[in-house]
């Protein structure tokens, strides 16, 4: 008479190398690892997103649907990894199960790792939302971190899958110098795109001189930086001449210190000569946001005593500047005529000396 088999025979029964309560327990620590996967979904996550949805910014929205499903599925995979190590395997399938976990779990790393530094990166460009060029500086930032992320997971998976890392490194190294060097002055600008974008020398809008050249910033490219004269005329500089080039940023600047010079005839009286800078100072403190500073009878010149006058325009745009330089002209002058004072331009007096006249005639005959 055959006895039925009892509980403990069943789960000491093996197939392909592990009995039944190996088994079991693997499904047992799957189904654990589930749980716990939707206990967090349910209680952690739920909670977060609630609390985000209560707030005006939507960057923490952003960040729990970034975080929500690699935190979930890695959940999932260290369940299933930790339940398969129980188990005994043939070494093909514990090599292969082994590999595409790492690559699985490298991947989610990735994914996480990339969500959170992308959420890092918005709120700078929220916190700093107000300056012009914030969103074309995230939107090159971003994928360049993502292409770093990407490169140091295949390393690190490839080492994992047992390649040797070193012969891959070299391999690339030298294709990267042949790159380089094909490509030199293109990963140059591009390099002096991304120093322009962290050390923010100007930003768009901003009014520079670089040498000769000055004009408004309109566009800051990967490779160029476009500028607009005054004239008109758009300027277009590679990146690595504005970081290797000594850049003066007016709009930097909290006012515009003014100095110029004129010059009145030689002509010009004691007295009137004793006016001059009061005339200028007076000139000065009528037009707004203006400061005056200082005005000097500075030298002599070759046909002309030349004054030199210093004042503060209490703002960097260059049209107001240019605005009150006129006014401030024609106010002069104004004032200079009704006291007589003539301006000085360039003249040469010449003395001319004539011998006497002698007289050439003679007696006739």
């Amino acid at each position: 008479m055959l006895l039925a088999p009892t509980v403990p025979d069943v789960l000491e029964q093996t197939f392909l190398g592990n009995t039944v309560a190996a088994y079991g327990i693997a499904l047992l620590s799957i189904g654990v690892g589930v749980a716990i996967a939707h206990l967090l979904k349910r209680i952690i996550l739920s909670r977060l997103k609630r609390w985000a949805k209560r707030t005006i910014t939507t960057l923490d929205d952003q960040l729990v649907r970034l975080i929500e499903r690699p935190t979930l599925w890695l959940l999932y995979l260290g369940s299933c990894y930790v339940s398969l190590q129980s188990l005994t395997l043939a070494p093909t399938v514990s090599q292969l199960l082994t590999a595409m976990g790492v690559i699985f779990a490298t991947l989610l790393l990735l994914q996480l790792v990339g969500s959170v530094a992308e959420y890092s990166l918005r709120i700078y460009g929220y916190i700093h939302r107000h300056q012009p060029n914030m969103r074309q500086s995230l939107n090159a930032l971003i994928p360049a971190v993502r292409v770093v992320l990407w490169a140091v997971g295949i390393v690190f998976v490839l080492d994992n899958l047992g390649f040797d890392i070193s012969a891959v490194v070299t391999g690339l190294g030298i294709g990267g110098v042949a790159i380089a060097l094909a490509s030199q002055g293109i990963l140059q600008d591009l390099f002096s795109y991304f120093s322009i974008l962290l050390d923010r020398p100007f930003e768009i809008g901003d009014f520079i001189v670089i040498g000769d050249m000055a004009g408004t910033v309109n566009q800051i490219g990967i490779k160029t930086t476009r500028l607009q004269s005054l004239d008109g005329e758009q300027l277009i500089l590679a990146n690595t001449d504005l970081t290797a080039s000594r850049i003066q940023n007016f709009q930097r600047m909290a006012q515009r210190r003014i100095a110029f010079n004129l010059g009145v005839t030689y002509e010009t009286s004691m007295t009137q000569l004793e006016q001059i800078p009061e005339i200028i100072r007076t000139v000065i403190e009528q037009i707004p946001q203006v400061a005056f500073d200082r005005a000097h009878f500075a030298s002599f010149g070759d046909f002309s005593l030349n004054y030199e006058i210093v004042y503060l325009v209490e703002t960097n745009d260059y049209t107001v500047y240019r605005d009150v330089q006129q006014q401030m002209n024609l106010a002069i002058k104004e004032r200079f005529d009704h006291a007589g004072i003539e301006f000085a331009y360039p003249t040469q007096v010449l003395h001319l000396t004539r011998p006497d006249m002698l007289g050439q005639g003679t007696a006739g005959e």
